[in-house]
């Protein structure tokens, strides 16, 4: 095993990014307008009791000031067929004119086709180095159990291949 040094930024990176994950979009109505990021660190199962999600977020987001003040966020696991919308939403334009969605009575934006969608609160931040990490409460689950979810690994988006 290898010792992680500050040269080896790069490297650690690569590592990284052989762990696949899933590809989510974060949205809310902040101000009366629509302000939505990407995340691929997302995690479900964190608790039951109450029903907890993390997600981190990069500490230079220019989106997440707004977004970490509205009242519910709405997450959406993109499906294998969003890669062109999970495009558009991580180019940081917030531009999501012409997609499907719908936003709940909290403001929670969540996109029509994703695998599963989730109205959640914010339940804490924590400082991690360059990121923070955002606890979610899970509020509301609409799950699209026959729609395959976008996966993010070594840089690509992929979809899943079943085993024969």
């Amino acid at each position: 095993m290898q010792n992680v040094s500050a040269l080896d930024l790069v490297r650690l990176r690569e590592v990284y990014g052989r762990f696949p994950s899933a590809v989510v979009a974060v949205g809310a109505w902040v101000d009366d307008r629509p302000k939505v990021l990407v995340a691929s660190t997302f995690t479900v199962g964190i608790s039951l009791d109450p029903p907890l999600a993390l997600f981190a977020m990069r500490k230079e987001s220019t989106t997440w000031p707004h977004l970490r003040t509205a009242s519910r966020l709405g997450i959406s696991l993109l499906s294998d067929a969003q890669d062109d919308l999970c495009s558009r939403l991580a180019a940081r334009t917030g531009e999501i004119e012409g997609t499907s969605y719908r936003t709940s009575e909290g403001g929670a934006i969540v996109f029509g086709g994703a695998a599963v969608t989730l109205d959640c609160s914010i339940h804490s931040e924590t400082d991690a180095g360059d990121h923070t990490v955002v606890l979610v409460r899970i509020h509301a689950v609409e799950d699209s159990s026959d729609v395959e979810p976008l996966i993010f690994h070594r840089s690509r988006y992929r979809r899943l291949q079943h085993a024969v």
